[in-house]
């Protein structure tokens, strides 16, 4: 039977070790982020999720001690579950004053959404008063999407202009676009180009596809947002340590050279 020293030195010994692994483990539980398909960002394959966001939220428990928990949920309400405070975290997101309201942003790219529409040597349209001006264009859009008030003023007016159509995710929107229910949609080139490249069903339009910047969506930035409502102070300042540093390395833009060809990125995403 052991003396009484040894259990004494192995449960200082635990003690160590313990401590040592929650001094390593940088947040004090496990981060919940719900995330949905965003052309290459964010893939969901089943119950597999993976793309330049998942991979670079997984590096944060291996190199920062912060445990993120990923599940898929459609994108607007992915919306919801991060302003009723049921999300830690909204990623990948552009920068508007209504998330503002709600999180801490950081930046982790520079983006611009673009008119997208197939090529078919029409004058080009350069602002979204000339998109309003051509009435024989459906605008097709994803629910929960935003680009800033423009963005959402356009939405509210081609809903009254009855050439809206809303869908859940940006595949939906390039089957659409193929059998010519819809016209044109707004976003981010890569998440278009990224969705149909992975669908057999609509792969053949991304050769097609023309895009066009709208005056009134100039750059700006995309990254993640941190909630207010649902991370303590220790969790948010940690994550915003890690995900800073991420972003400084430059690894999310190297994500997207990755995953996109140049034709697909140039002129709609760039480092910080």
């Amino acid at each position: 039977m052991p003396r009484p020293s040894s259990f004494l030195a192995s449960a200082v010994a635990l003690t160590l070790v313990l401590g040592s692994a929650a001094a390593d483990a940088a947040c004090s539980r496990v981060i919940n982020v719900p995330v949905s398909p965003t052309g290459q960002s964010v893939i969901v394959e089943g119950d597999a999720i993976k793309g330049i966001y998942p991979d670079l939220l997984r590096s944060l428990d291996e190199k920062d001690g912060c445990k993120i928990a990923l599940t898929a949920v459609p994108r607007a309400r992915l919306e919801v579950l991060f302003e009723t405070g049921r999300a830690d975290l909204l990623i990948p997101a552009t920068k508007t004053p209504k998330r503002d309201a709600l999180g801490s942003f950081i930046p982790l790219i520079r983006n611009r959404a673009m008119l997208i529409t197939l090529r078919t040597g029409r004058a080009p349209i350069k602002n979204i008063a000339e998109l309003l001006e051509r009435p024989g264009l459906k605008v097709a859009l994803v629910r929960g999407f935003d680009y800033g008030s423009a963005y959402q003023d356009l939405i509210k007016t081609l809903g009254e202009q009855g050439r809206l159509v809303l869908e859940v995710d940006a595949v939906s929107v390039g089957r659409l676009l193929k059998s010519g229910a819809a016209d044109a949609t707004i976003m981010a080139p890569s998440i278009l180009a990224g969705a149909l490249q992975d669908d057999e069903r609509v792969s053949d339009l991304v050769d097609k596809l023309q895009f066009e910047a709208l005056r009134e969506l100039p750059w700006g930035e995309s990254g993640v947002y941190l909630s207010n409502n649902t991370l303590n102070a220790t969790d948010k300042a940690a994550l915003r340590a890690a995900l800073e540093r991420a972003a400084r390395s430059g690894v999310v833009w190297k994500g997207f050279q990755q995953y996109y060809a140049p034709a697909v990125i140039n002129g709609s995403i760039a480092p910080l």
